[in-house]
């Protein structure tokens, strides 16, 4: 793995997001997002967030929600790998398509599953 994925911070991050510590996560993803160079950093940006779009989510922000889920899928289609970062890329953007899907429709995603951060098989 790369830089940015060998810092402490980095695995912080990710246990802090599945744990539904989107504050938390957006601060430690932030901090490496900053310091990282190319493509580690779009990567990150698209973590962050993702984590910004599911607080906006939790405090009932539909709007906000949705468009920081679109600049996410955006930025984490990049990775066409079935992994990037120890991430299962593939199950990471089909959650973030259901969960934009269902903000752009109207719903509260009550009845999602929240994203997780699942590692990849076989890194």
């Amino acid at each position: 793995m790369e830089g940015a994925f060998r810092d402490s911070r980095y695995g912080n991050a990710i246990a802090a997001f599945n744990r539904g510590e989107w504050y938390r996560c957006h601060d430690l993803l932030e901090a490496l997002w900053h310091e990282a160079i190319e493509p580690e950093a779009t990567f990150l940006q698209g973590l962050l967030q993702l984590a910004v779009a599911m607080l906006h989510q939790q405090r009932g922000n539909r709007r906000g929600a949705t468009i920081l889920l679109g600049e996410a899928l955006g930025r984490l289609s990049h990775y066409r790998e079935d992994s990037y970062g120890g991430v299962d890329m593939t199950a990471l953007k089909h959650s973030v398509e259901g969960w934009l899907l269902e903000c752009q429709q109207g719903g509260d995603g009550c009845a999602m599953a929240l994203p997780v951060l699942r590692p990849c098989k076989g890194c």
